[in-house]
């Protein structure tokens, strides 16, 4: 609900700032006082149109911002958007602000953030409804009406298992999709898959063979180099020569002298240890070049047979993939995709078949919550027709309309026929109203506005206050062309609707004044040559005194029928 409004240099209003309780608000004060513009005001702050008239005479720009307190169904709403944007704040809260600039630009803000005045429309329309504005009207939305019959018609659960079956079809849907279009792509699609697989298969890859191969291929490409180095270190450490003795054998005589210095100097045993050391070394280098000369060979057959190999892995790396991993992981893809191709004809006949079992499933689910729907929208029409009698539009015809479209695609009716659906079933809906008799059904979305729209509004919401999400109501000119009378009526459905919703209503009728919990007058006043707007909290006597002028001059008479108006407003309130 709306808490705070604050309103600067805007039009005749240089500065307001009200708070509000729940319940019922009541506007009043003489016609030109300034009542519209406060509703220009909310109207310019949800999104409406931001015009640079509304920009007070030498002031620089229009301010206007409210705070709403989130506590009912709204908050869930609110708060998607609000994630969705990354505007989350304060749970329980949010600010709008709305801000026009006497050259005509306007800024938007949600949370203190700059945003467009689109999103800005979407939450003001979860939060106000501006009875008396049509363009600003959930209920002249005919999009919304399904909703609200549905919650009026308390369908949660059916809708809910409705809902279940309507995504599985749709996920059954998207698989047979994709199969068919495989299908129908399958004979070039099954070539190509088919020489890859094979391809890839049959060269039989292992991780990390291109690393070994090119290790091999260098040993074969240099085995004449190899060898003779290998065989050189040899000669040098065990062979030697007539000019050169072998460096085993020079490391073994110098082993031995220090074995023979050690015996005598005992503390140089650790250096005849190290020539031992050295020379186990050497006997160990030795043995592993006779092994490594073995192994060497010269195979030219074997190196064609290496390169060979390197140059079909090349091929296939760039063909499918930078490494043997990636190149066997595409295989394995496209064997998985010839298996999907060459079992989906199976695969389509058996989810054809669910298919068909799901739009019967879903034929039944939808024809339970259109009964129960249709069942509600009687009891909400005759309620409605009802509310409008008290309201003295006794002539006021309401229906539901329900319409169907056919789709070949469809869910099955009895008859043989087939209808669109989507997740909220196959029903369309729209309120219709006839205001007048002669006038036949209409649209609601087509009615003429002002104070019938209004009284018309005030019926609608009382029937469902409780399927209305809207938190804050506001109603302008509703008791256009009525009498005190059916303004006592008025007064005390606004009440009621107020114990669910945040009503505000501006008004000139007194009998309607006094079913408010919250009493505003707003003044217009005289200041150095310029108009202000003055709105002030009636409690008590000043109320009564207000009352006393909307009745006429003021007097004894018009003073004890104010008091007698505040009684019996409290009766028909007790009374409920």
């Amino acid at each position: 609900m709306l808490t705070e409004l604050r309103i600067h240099n805007f039009a005749i209003i240089d500065k307001l700032d009200l708070r509000f309780g729940p319940g019922l608000i009541i506007l009043t004060g003489e016609t030109g006082a300034g009542k519209s513009i406060i509703l220009d005001a909310v109207v310019m702050l949800i999104g409406g149109k931001a015009d640079a008239t509304f920009v007070r005479t030498d002031s620089d720009a229009a301010f206007v911002e409210g705070v709403f307190q989130l506590k009912g169904p709204e908050r869930e709403a609110v708060h998607e958007v609000l994630k969705r944007e990354d505007l989350m704040d304060d749970p329980d809260y949010v600010v709008l602000m709305r801000e026009v600039r006497k050259e005509g630009r306007s800024v938007a803000r949600v949370n203190g953030r700059t945003v467009n005045v689109g999103l800005l429309k979407e939450l003001g329309g979860i939060l106000v409804d501006i009875h008396g504005q049509a363009e600003h009207l959930s209920l002249l939305d005919s999009r919304a009406h399904l909703g609200l019959l549905d919650r009026y018609a308390e369908v949660t659960q059916p809708l809910s298992d409705y809902r279940q079956t309507y995504h599985t079809l749709l996920n059954l849907r998207h698989e047979l999709s994709d199969l068919r279009k495989a299908q129908a792509d399958a004979d070039r699609k099954i070539d190509m898959l088919t020489y890859q697989a094979e391809e890839i298969e049959a060269a039989r890859l292992k991780p990390g063979e291109d690393e070994e191969l090119r290790k091999e291929r260098d040993r074969l490409a240099n085995a004449e180099s190899l060898a003779q180095n290998a065989q050189e270190a040899l000669a040098v450490l065990e062979e030697g020569s007539p000019e050169m003795p072998a460096a085993s054998d020079l490391v073994g005589q110098a082993a031995q002298a220090l074995a023979a210095l050690a015996k005598i100097d005992s503390a140089q045993s650790e250096l005849a240890n190290q020539a031992e050391v050295l020379l186990e070394t050497m006997s160990d280098i030795v043995h592993s070049l006779r092994d490594y000369l073995e192994e060497i060979e010269f195979n030219p057959k074997r190196l064609d047979e290496v390169e060979e190999r390197l140059d079909l892995i090349h091929s296939l790396k760039r063909k499918y993939g930078g490494s043997i991993q990636s190149v066997l992981a595409y295989g394995q893809d496209a064997r998985k995709q010839l298996e999907t191709i060459t079992g989906a004809a199976e695969r389509i006949t058996e989810l054809e078949m669910q298919e068909a079992r799901l739009l019967d499933k879903l034929a039944k689910q939808g024809s339970l919550l259109s009964e129960k729907r249709k069942s509600a929208a009687l009891t909400m029409s005759k309620g409605i027709e009802t509310e409008l009698g008290d309201l003295k539009m006794a002539s006021a015809r309401f229906t539901v309309d329900f319409q169907t479209k056919p789709d070949p695609n469809g869910v099955p009716l009895p008859d043989g026929t087939r209808i669109a659906f989507d997740q909220n079933g196959f029903d369309k809906v729209e309120f219709l109203i006839a205001p007048n008799p002669g006038e036949g059904l209409k649209p609601l979305v087509k009615i003429a506005s002002g104070g019938e729209t209004s009284r018309l509004m005030l019926g609608l919401k009382n029937v469902l206050a409780r399927a209305d999400e809207i938190p804050s109501l506001i109603f302008d000119e509703i008791d256009q062309g009525i009498g005190g009378r059916v303004g006592m009526i008025v007064g005390q459905k606004l009440w009621n609707l107020s114990r669910m919703h945040q009503v505000f209503c501006v008004t000139h009728l007194p009998q309607l004044a006094a079913f408010g919990d919250e009493h505003y007058q707003v003044q217009k006043l005289i200041q150095g040559n310029r108009t202000l707007t003055r709105v002030e909290r009636l409690d008590g006597e000043p109320r009564l005194l207000e009352l006393s002028q909307m009745l006429g001059e003021v007097g004894e008479g018009t003073l004890r029928s104010a008091h007698e108006l505040m009684q019996v407003a409290r009766q028909m309130i007790k009374g409920k």
